[in-house]
């Protein structure tokens, strides 16, 4: 399929209904319209969506969380990517990674410590993108995922 220019921007509540949908066709870890709501309004400022042809086709959505050491929060900040997610019939374009890439710049512009994410351990093709981005793995959350798999923690150091 030859698509047109991908215009990557900041995700609105008229888009919230197009992201359920690419989480539901593309992912097995499914939250509530309630939850994509609220990190919509919360986080827009650090979430993307891809849009092509007036449509969108993908999305990365992060939240901004303290920073701890063992238990005590402390004044650094760091992005959590929640979820990344590309329709099938957009991927191997490029377009994972340039949202990615826009996420990570502004977390960098707010000066934000490091930006983290969970992907499934079987997951090479994401798990290639976020090496290429920089990321390395963290640790294993054993069983992280509701079917048991494990996932591999993803860091990448913004300072």
């Amino acid at each position: 399929m030859e698509i047109s220019e991908v215009l990557i921007r900041k995700p609105t509540m008229e888009d919230v209904h197009q992201i359920v949908h690419i989480n539901r066709v593309c992912l097995p870890e499914n939250y509530s319209l309630q939850y994509f709501i609220s990190i919509i309004q919360k986080y827009k400022e650090f979430s993307v969506v891809a849009e092509v042809d007036h449509k969108v086709v993908g999305y990365v959505l992060t939240r901004i969380e303290r920073m701890t050491k063992g238990l005590v929060p402390f004044s650094a900040k760091r992005g959590h990517v929640i979820s990344v997610a590309v329709l099938p019939d957009y991927r191997g374009r490029g377009i994972g990674a340039q949202m990615m890439r826009k996420v990570i710049d502004k977390l960098k512009e707010e000066n934000m410590e490091e930006v983290i994410l969970e992907v499934r351990v079987s997951n090479t093709i994401a798990r290639s993108l976020y090496f290429k981005l920089g990321f390395h793995d963290e640790d294993i959350l054993r069983r992280y995922y509701l079917d048991g798999e494990d996932a591999a923690l993803m860091k990448l150091s913004l300072t």
